[in-house]
């Protein structure tokens, strides 16, 4: 649960907020093509409108290395944001420069005005002083609910909280009770699945988890590791050798802790990964010494499946294969449906390729919850403090 204060304990009304949002979204040919993060902090923006703040958005995009550079510009996400809202927002190609003062200067009640990309300005991603408090000279208040970038300790994440007083947005106290919650209280059974390429990634998600979760499920390029360490020979399939030792140990505390550790059982193999693959199934005892793994079988799937129907919480982070080829969509594509489907569950979904997933096969409306935080919700899984988070005032 979320031990800060946040922007509803505070009167904001004739205040000057500046709102640290995840506006990073993707773009093609200078247009927003996912508006997800966007909606996303749609509630926290017109409860800031609604109580009459003078509201101050700030975000970064993409990795523009401290330089201007117009294809990262927030101006297209500023269209989108406009047509949510249906409502003006106005625009400055400043950040804390004389442009950026005299806009805040102009504004009233109830308005609202972005600021240019953030990483235009070195400051930000070093955590700069000086960044933080030009920054913190625009407002009265600061209410971070940029939960993407909350394990990020930059000059707007953290740096800012040194300076104003510093509030959690609405998506943010969200994400935190959510995923908080699946450690915390889950309902019974929890079930937990993961993929994704490598085990080392996740190794603190995964420890964690098998102290909470009923069944594991482990698919996508990360399984190759605890299979090696079952003693499997996985052919040219992707493992980590640093990392085996630490996968027995997974395998053990599993067994320990009474947790079901589901790994696949048969795969999708080829020679490459191509399109135009010739892809073969084989038991995952079978893998040829010149093929490799790149997604699960349909035995494996029909198994997850049944772990998966079972569930009263499940929470998935991680593809099943190289789902964005055709050839090795099926496994991929059988879990998101499978999640979608169990509509008794509370469903968490987190993590860029698990998100992509849920839109290319239409299924965004039939979870619970879909997280923001790639990196962030691992972490707070994981029970590692974020820093954007541990800087807002305490309760």
């Amino acid at each position: 649960m979320l031990d800060k204060k946040t922007v509803k304990d505070v009167d904001v009304s004739g205040k000057r907020v500046l709102v640290r949002v995840d506006f990073n979204v993707p773009l093609q040919e200078g247009s927003v093509v996912d508006d997800m993060r966007v909606r996303a902090a749609l509630p926290t923006l017109r409860y800031l409108i609604d109580h009459g703040a003078r509201v101050i958005i700030v975000s970064h995009l993409g990795r523009p290395k401290g330089k201007a550079s117009p294809e990262y510009s927030l101006r297209p996400v500023r269209r989108v944001l406009q047509r949510l809202l249906g409502r003006n927002v106005a625009f400055v190609d400043d950040i804390v420069g004389r442009d950026a003062h005299e806009a805040v200067g102009r504004m009233v009640d109830g308005e609202i005005l972005m600021l240019e990309n953030l990483r235009f300005h070195p400051g930000e991603e070093t955590n700069d002083t000086g960044f933080a408090e030009e920054l913190a000279s625009l407002a009265d208040l600061f209410v971070n609910d940029a939960f993407g970038a909350a394990h990020r300790a930059h000059a707007s994440t953290t740096g800012l909280a040194a300076h104003l007083p510093a509030y959690a947005g609405l998506l943010l106290a969200r994400e935190v009770k959510t995923l908080s919650g699946l450690i915390a209280e889950p309902e019974r059974p929890f079930v937990a699945i993961l993929g994704g390429s490598k085990v080392s990634d996740k190794f603190g998600v995964i420890d964690r988890l098998l102290d909470t979760v009923d069944i594991l499920i482990v698919g996508g390029g990360m399984c190759f590791t605890l299979l090696v360490a079952k003693g499997v020979e996985v052919g040219r399939s992707l493992v980590e050798p640093d990392w085996i030792e630490s996968a027995k140990e997974m395998l053990a505390k599993a067994t320990d802790n009474g947790v079901e550790l589901l790994l696949p059982v048969d795969f999708v193999v080829a020679a490459e990964i191509a399109e135009d693959a010739d892809t073969s199934i084989v038991g995952r005892e079978e893998i040829p010494g010149d093929m490799m793994g790149l997604d699960i079988g349909p035995t494996s799937i029909e198994l997850f499946k049944g772990a998966i129907s079972s569930a009263k919480t499940v929470f998935w982070n991680g593809p099943m294969g190289v789902f964005e080829m055709g050839p090795f969509e099926s496994g991929t594509r059988e879990i998101t449906k499978a999640v979608a489907r169990n509509s008794r569950a509370v469903s968490v979904v987190g993590g860029g390729d698990s998100v992509a997933a849920l839109k290319k096969y239409g299924l965004e409306g039939r979870v619970t919850f879909v997280s923001t935080g790639g990196g962030a919700s691992m972490r707070l899984l994981e029970g590692s403090s974020l820093p954007g988070i541990e800087a807002l005032q305490d309760r």
